[in-house]
């Protein structure tokens, strides 16, 4: 997994082949199907393999354990944001690929899924607690959510328009709290 996660990490956007990870990581192309059935499995535990060296639960535990509906919004906006530069080239290379590759594309949703659940986590917290704006439905507060921490609003924001990694957290968290949080008289 670790060589996966170097050959997509150093080559955002190529396709890679069970050959070329297998050269990779000096093991035969029959030994990386022993471990991984298909590509699909091995980026799916790539990507969980991103998460254990990361250590995802701990960088998500604030969120998790916050009091209130904003302090878990905040924090799991900071987490998720500050997670975005660490597994940028997985990601990239995942969401390129999978317009024409079926396993990259399973191994992307899969990951997407486990992110919008996060979403819907901070929604619900603040909608339990009266905080969510009355805008939005919780579908509809958790689909803007999701689209606010994808990868492509990250690189927009951080590599196409230049803003630095501190300045895209303060300012997604200000925008995502104006839009979700319900604003007190």
């Amino acid at each position: 997994m670790r060589a996966t996660w170097e050959m997509l990490d150093s080559n955002p956007g190529v396709a890679a082949r069970m050959s070329d990870i297998a050269k990779k990581a000096n093991v035969s192309r029959q030994a990386l199907y022993l471990h991984f059935p298909n590509r699909t499995e091995l980026f799916i535990a790539t990507t969980k393999y991103q998460d254990e060296v990361f250590n995802v639960d701990n960088m998500l535990a604030t969120s998790r354990a916050a009091s209130s509906g904003q302090q878990r919004l905040d924090a799991f906006v900071e987490a998720w944001g500050s997670y975005i530069p660490k597994i940028y080239g997985v990601a990239k290379t995942l969401m390129l690929m999978q317009a024409t590759d079926v396993e990259a594309a399973a191994a992307w949703d899969t990951r997407m899924r486990d992110m919008r659940e996060g979403c819907e986590a901070a929604v619900f917290a603040l909608s339990r607690d009266g905080q969510l704006s009355n805008t939005y439905t919780e579908k509809q507060a958790t689909d803007v959510l999701w689209s606010l921490l994808s990868i492509s609003t990250w690189e927009t924001l951080t590599i196409a328009s230049h803003w630095s990694q501190d300045a895209y957290l303060a300012r997604i968290k200000q925008i995502t709290k104006t839009l979700l949080v319900a604003q007190s008289e």
